[in-house]
């Protein structure tokens, strides 16, 4: 498994960290804003379904209506696994 943040506005990730957090912290050194980031985990042994994990500390955002440690809205899941896809090989 491999922690990964992604931003979804700038189509980017950072992977590897010890800790989504301190991924998150990474991006927004770099310029990407809190609200555009959510923290997956990477199963590469896995296909389909299983190889994102959409689970991390970092995604409880009760002000933006995600009252989950998941991704609940749809289309910011899409939006995720259409970055990841592209910018890993498999």
């Amino acid at each position: 498994m491999v922690k990964a943040v992604v931003d979804v506005e700038k189509g980017i990730m950072a992977v590897g960290g010890e800790l989504h957090s301190d991924e998150e912290a990474l991006l927004i050194e770099m310029g990407s804003k809190q609200e555009n980031l959510w923290g997956i985990n990477i199963y590469p042994e896995m296909n389909g379904d299983k190889f994102i994990d959409f689970y991390s500390l970092i995604n409880l955002r009760p002000a933006q209506g995600n009252r989950s440690f998941g991704v609940d809205d749809p289309q910011v899941k899409k939006k995720i696994a259409e970055i990841v896809n592209e910018l890993i090989e498999r």
